[in-house]
């Protein structure tokens, strides 16, 4: 694996002997290391995207089994990531309590979850829905793990922006469960969640920029000063605004997701700008508000998915 060593103390010093783990808090772990938080926002880009394909409502079997397809190749990644990097979530304060660095998992009982899930979820994919968004969902997966985690991510300021394809590639996976096939539409979403990745990314790596230097790890926070890192925030959503408009003019929505892409883009650029103006003016601490942007892309990426469901049965 070509990862960065890093001193700390091995994974698992915080836990306790298997004896003394219950089995409840055992379950809980093993769920903990697929990240649900973060597959529920992946999941958020999926569904949506079978209605655009549809134009309508899709087969609601298909819809559960595209779900849970990507719910177990996402974990099997999650859990994967976990592994990989058990030595620096060690060090850092917002990871210090994942089940590997507390011993709740072994490392070896979490790469064979991973790598089970990864496998029966490709199958699963293949022979439930198609064999398209198997080879997607599996190809997700490869480049989590292999190109964002073990080898971007300690290497260079632009890993969240290359390491993020992996988090576009469920809009591909929704449209492909419907259509068995691939679509502007759907790469238009692709590069929409693309370039969405990083300033949603990088104000909370501007909260947490200290635990990343901790480890070693380049996050643009840790190399570039503020007032960098928001005119690379502004820039990146200028264009993902500007990509989300294009499924209008090229005739796959109406005047509904128009207006909600108008609305929420427009909302962003605000909060982008006001950044942007105050790493400008030297502001730094909890007065920087760099969450502000962060907890707001969260809510913009739902609503202009939403917009993307609804719209077919407004045209």
């Amino acid at each position: 694996m070509c990862v960065t060593a890093v001193e700390s103390r091995p994974a698992g010093v915080l836990g306790t002997s298997s004896g003394h783990r219950p089995f409840g808090a055992r379950v809980m772990a093993f769920v903990a290391l697929t990240k649900p938080r973060i597959i529920e926002l992946l999941l958020i880009t999926t569904v949506p995207v079978m209605f655009l394909a549809e134009q309508g409502v899709p087969n609601l079997w298909l819809v559960l089994a595209t779900c849970f397809g990507g719910y177990l190749s996402a974990g099997g990644a999650n859990a994967l990531n976990m592994y990989i990097d058990r030595d620096i979530d060690a060090l850092m304060d917002r990871t210090s309590q994942r089940p590997l660095v507390t011993g709740m998992v072994s490392p070896r009982e979490c790469l064979v979850f991973g790598i089970s899930l990864g496998v029966i979820s490709t199958v699963f994919f293949g022979l439930v829905v198609n064999w398209l968004s198997a080879w997607l969902s599996l190809g997700a997966l490869l480049f989590y793990v292999v190109v964002y985690t073990m080898i971007l991510k300690r290497r260079t300021a632009q890993n969240i922006v290359w390491g993020g394809i992996a988090g576009c590639m469920p809009v591909l996976i929704g449209w492909s469960a419907v259509t068995n096939s691939m679509s502007w539409a759907a790469v238009i979403l692709f590069l929409v969640i693309f370039f969405w990745t990083p300033p949603h990314y990088w104000p909370l790596s501007m909260k947490v920029k200290d635990d990343y230097a901790r480890v070693g790890v380049p996050m643009l926070p840790v190399v570039a000063s503020n007032k960098v890192v928001a005119r690379q925030i502004v820039i990146y959503s200028w264009v993902m605004v500007g990509v989300s408009l294009l499924l209008t003019p090229l005739g796959y929505t109406g005047w509904f997701y128009t207006a909600v892409a108008l609305l929420t883009g427009g909302f962003w650029l605000w909060e982008a700008h006001s950044l942007q103006s105050r790493a400008k003016s030297g502001v730094t601490g909890g007065k920087l508000k760099e969450m502000r942007l962060f907890h707001w892309s969260i809510t913009y990426v739902s609503l202009l998915f939403v917009a993307i469901a609804v719209d077919p049965f407004l045209r």
